[in-house]
């Protein structure tokens, strides 16, 4: 092989390492899902697990509503 061609040859690139720098810019600010509004959905999980309502969904409606506009406020979207 001669030094001409050898010089000629591709180096591979790392096309995520782009995305990871820029991402992690962004994750670095926000919190996980899992590390806020612990106890609103600590009340809205023994709510809806321990509710003898009838419909659960609608007699925790408020402690779901608390946890939603909780993590709203973290900037994560619920359904």
């Amino acid at each position: 092989m001669s030094s001409a061609t050898a010089s000629l040859t591709m180096q591979p690139t790392n096309l995520a390492s782009d995305l990871k720098s820029s991402g992690a810019a962004t994750n670095a600010s926000k919190p996980k899902p899992c590390c806020v509004c612990k106890e609103e959905k600590n009340a809205r999980d023994e709510c809806m697990l321990f509710s003898n309502a009838k419909d659960p969904q609608e007699g925790c409606k408020d402690l779901v509503s608390k946890y939603r506009s909780c993590m709203a406020g973290y900037g994560f979207s619920l359904p």
